[in-house]
């Protein structure tokens, strides 16, 4: 009977130690679980607050560019879409007609100009670049006030550059020489911000010469932008 009893007492002792041990490995994985959501949790903050923080620098540029051309009102709007098969060359943003968009008015962001409104809907615009191939934009050399042409080329747009032409044979350009929409463009307003002269062509058959310019917008980075709301023909009507 001795043995008998020991027995069943090593067993039961046996028996209660498993079941601790079974509750304590439930505990353990209960908490483990707890804390596997408490870290996505806390990493889906941080995701947000990265996201908070790159969007807050986004606007801190929209500012600075605002205060940029104080002279011109400005609405800001996000890109949504895209409308060609290049995300530079044409996109969508979330501003339209309700928020009195209009056909023709310059779109800038980053340092300068982005390009100008072609479409417009109630709630959207389409905005074609001054990097695709049917853009021209009429420019200025700041410091000497000589008038070029700025031309999208799509065999300089995976280099990001855009060609620049007309330049007076005479003119004292050089690289890095600062390049300004002009006075006398139909629908650009004046003193935009284009870019910077990369390089200078001189050829003696023409009478004038040619260049790259290097634009002052990171077209492939492009996420919140500015509509300027004055038109540049209402300008030439005052």
């Amino acid at each position: 009977v001795v043995p008998l009893q020991k027995g069943m007492n090593n067993l039961g002792l046996w028996t209660y130690d498993k079941v601790t041990t079974l509750q304590e490995i439930s505990v353990v994985l209960d908490e483990n679980n707890e804390l596997k959501n408490q870290i996505d949790n806390l990493t889906e903050e941080n995701n947000q607050l990265r996201q908070d923080s790159y969007e807050l620098t986004r606007l801190r540029e929209l500012y600075k560019l605002d205060e940029k051309y104080p002279g011109y009102t400005k609405v800001g709007a996000r890109v949504i879409g895209v409308t060609t098969d290049n995300w530079s060359k044409a996109f969508k943003v979330d501003k339209g007609l309700d928020d009195g968009i209009k056909k023709d008015m310059n779109v800038v962001a980053g340092n300068g100009l982005v390009g100008i409104v072609t479409q417009v809907n109630a709630n959207s615009a389409v905005v074609r670049s001054i990097i695709d191939d049917a853009s021209n934009v009429s420019g200025m050399i700041s410091k000497n006030r000589d008038i070029c042409i700025v031309n999208g080329d799509l065999t300089l747009m995976d280099s990001g550059l855009l060609d620049v032409e007309l330049i007076t044979k005479g003119s004292t350009v050089v690289k890095g020489d600062e390049v300004v929409t002009s006075y006398i463009s139909d629908k650009y307003l004046p003193g935009l911000l284009i870019g910077y002269i990369s390089d200078v062509t001189e050829n003696d058959t023409e009478l004038t010469l040619s260049a790259k310019l290097t634009p002052t917008v990171d077209f492939q980075h492009l996420s919140n932008v500015l509509v300027i709301k004055q038109l540049k023909e209402d300008m030439k009507e005052t």
